[in-house]
């Protein structure tokens, strides 16, 4: 998990809002299932949204808890949809330059 500046979290904000959710949290809860399909998107695609359609009360623990598992960084929860940022390891196959 890297630490983003308030000018980072804006641009990645920026980046983010065209995007539709990789993820929704419904009935079920947060699943294993779901944290290894989370932790591919953010693989592939360095920045994702999850959408909370139901534990909207929980959202924020359990994007913190999606966070730790999927090593990823909250860059904001806007409404019922969080932002997640995970920079690519090798730095040829990184989209986003921050």
């Amino acid at each position: 998990m890297i630490e983003l500046t308030s000018k980072q979290r804006k641009a990645l904000e920026k980046l983010a809002h065209d995007l539709n959710p990789v993820a929704l949290i419904g009935g079920a809860g947060v699943e294993d299932a779901q944290i290894k399909n989370i932790d591919e998107a953010l693989k592939h695609h360095e920045l994702i949204k999850v959408k909370f359609n139901e534990f909207k009360e929980e959202k924020v623990e359990l994007t913190q808890t999606i966070a730790e598992k999927c090593d990823a960084t909250l860059v904001r929860i806007i409404g019922n949809t969080a932002i997640l940022y995970r920079q690519a390891e090798k730095p040829e196959d990184r989209v986003i330059k921050l």
